[in-house]
């Protein structure tokens, strides 16, 4: 969105989806458990970019229950 100056409400007309939701989305700071196909469609077309662009991949640490 920087990258694009774009804010949540230009992002919001563009995709459709609600600010609330585009905000809750860049803020988090953990993987949701389940991001839908076409959310990321949306966001990837309205932004003009490609998945790896929006998401990084960050592994989990390792338990200390393997032990």
């Amino acid at each position: 969105m920087a990258d694009r100056e774009v804010d949540y409400k230009e992002l919001a007309s563009m995709t459709g989806m609600h600010h609330v939701t585009i905000s809750r989305h860049k803020n988090m700071r953990i993987m949701p458990e389940r991001l839908e196909r076409d959310t990321l469609l949306k966001y990837c077309q309205a932004l003009n970019c490609q998945p790896g662009d929006l998401l990084v991949y960050v592994p989990e640490p390792p338990s200390n229950e393997a032990k």
